[in-house]
């Protein structure tokens, strides 16, 4: 069996001449990308690492990240890329879970690395020579190298978002991470990857190089330099979270930027009210495409451009289901919904993660057999769409109905004063607070938090109003990944709690 590094790798072979990667304004040909791999290889082979082995990256977005990795998975051994978790604590707790063989930072990211760390750390970038991996690799052969790896060895750990505290790690081995990465590809795509090199940018970026397409690297997300990056460097596909869509979508800039190039803007992430979708699509192009899925999980469902421009209803689903994906929907009592009746998302397919890397109650309680236990809820409708409503934690029934956070938020940004709305979990049940609020006003507007009741009362109930308190705010906090981060506003409520109470 190949794996997708030997793909990956032969593919570059083939196109030799053209551009792999545009860093910091500069192309990387396909040639020069691949020889850095088999350098990083053999540099890393001479640190004694080999079939087994686990090399972790804090590890900002560019080229010698991507080569490392893949050198790491061409030896045979798993790779990681390390959340820049904030919490110092959180993160050496994390990186001790983890147990790395070997640790690779770079000068962006030393900071990170525990005082107290038991792996062995090597630099790119910086730190004294005898360290320096890059330095070690200069010396190295570019000559090709047969792959080292087998087919059910460990090849990748993946970090879900954190967005609720310390991130858990799922793994795959390397005939599962190959079928999850094979898709077709179109040799003229452009994809920009502006941030941390998460679950799905990895997926993205290993696609695109596989299909022959080009890779345009950007240490971080900003909306502005998103919009003049399309348009500069002719990008066909975009990977945004949900918040920085919306962010984006509403950047002044839209209307002076050439978009055309794009062919879709994947968002994942979040609840996505159609108000604020339609919004999107007036403001960028029919070019959007919604994800449904998870580190875990993979990817569940796509709603494209041409699924919503046949039926604009589709717009509040997350689409069809991808073939090859069983889903069902697991009621309060245990038994399985029908169609239209919402439960507990169960995924199975050959994207769905083996388990969590050294976590094994953790695995026990979110994989069994063959499936994986999403966390969320949702229900098919009659057209065999999926619809989400969210984290479990994030929806409660009420008179039998289900409520989620998007049907909280869309009455909020209809209003003429709310740009966004992000509803989560509040955590305080037993006060009667099921849901916190984060309201953001257009600029120079100010948000009514009576108006805003009222409108929740009038679209939901008096019952789901009042289950909600609500903050206005400038921004909704986000983590490191861009998705929103609950325990940030958790404590934005304390605050206000605080204020309040003085």
């Amino acid at each position: 069996m190949k794996t997708y590094v030997d793909v990956l790798l032969e593919r570059l072979d083939r196109h030799a001449s053209r551009t792999a990667l545009r860093y910091l304004n500069e192309d990387v040909t396909a040639g020069a990308f691949r020889a850095s791999v088999y350098r990083y290889a053999r540099a890393l082979q001479s640190l004694g690492i080999g079939r087994g082995d686990f090399v972790a990256m804090f590890a900002p977005n560019c080229p010698d990240a991507l080569a490392i990795r893949y050198a790491t998975n061409l030896l045979g051994a798993a790779t990681m890329f390390l959340p820049a978790i904030a919490s110092a604590a959180h993160r050496e707790a994390f990186l001790n879970r983890m147990r790395p063989t070997l640790l690779v930072d770079f000068p962006q990211t030393v900071y990170l690395v525990p005082a107290r760390c038991a792996s062995r750390v090597v630099h790119v970038g910086i730190g004294a020579a005898r360290l320096r991996l890059d330095i070690r690799a200069r010396v190295q052969s570019d000559a090709p190298m047969e792959s080292r790896a087998l087919p059910d060895d460990l090849a990748v750990v993946v970090s879900s978002g954190g967005s609720t505290g310390v991130p858990k790690a799922s793994r795959r081995s390397f005939a599962a991470y190959s079928a999850m990465v094979s898709a077709p590809s179109p040799a003229d795509r452009r994809q920009l990857v502006n941030g941390a090199l998460a679950y799905l940018s990895q997926v993205l970026v290993d696609n695109t190089l596989m299909g022959g397409g080009t890779v345009v690297l950007k240490p971080r997300y900003d909306a502005a330099e998103t919009l003049s990056t399309i348009e500069a460097e002719r990008i066909t596909d975009v990977l945004l979270v949900e918040p920085q869509l919306f962010e984006t979508m509403d950047h002044a800039d839209v209307q002076h930027r050439d978009l055309s190039s794009l062919r879709s803007i994947a968002h994942i992430g979040g609840s996505a009210p159609a108000i604020l979708r339609r919004r999107a699509i007036a403001r960028l192009g029919p070019v959007l495409t919604h994800m449904y899925g998870a580190s875990e999980a993979g990817l569940v469902s796509v709603l494209t451009s041409s699924d919503y421009g046949l039926d604009a209803s589709l717009l509040d689903s997350a689409g069809r289901i991808r073939p090859g994906v069983d889903v069902r929907f697991r009621r309060a009592d245990g038994t399985f919904a029908r169609t239209g009746q919402h439960g507990a998302i169960e995924v199975r397919s050959a994207a769905v993660a083996q388990g969590y890397y050294r976590q094994p109650i953790e695995s026990a309680q979110k994989f069994r057999d063959g499936w994986c236990m999403t966390g969320d809820v949702g229900f098919i409708d009659e057209k065999l769409n999926l619809h989400v409503l969210g984290r479990a934690a994030d929806v409660a029934e009420f008179d039998g109905h289900a409520i989620g956070p998007a049907q909280i938020e869309a009455p909020l940004c209809a209003l003429p004063d709310v740009r966004y709305a992000r509803a989560v979990s509040s955590g305080d049940a037993a006060c009667g607070y099921r849901w916190n609020v984060v309201i953001v006003p257009w600029a120079n507007r100010r948000v009514d938090i009576a108006v805003c009741m009222r409108a929740l009362e009038d679209a939901c109930g008096v019952k789901v109003a009042r289950a909600v308190r609500m903050v206005a705010a400038q921004r909704v906090p986000l983590t490191e990944q861009g998705k929103v981060d609950r325990s940030k506003i958790a404590q934005m409520f304390l605050s206000e709690a605080s204020r309040r109470a003085a």
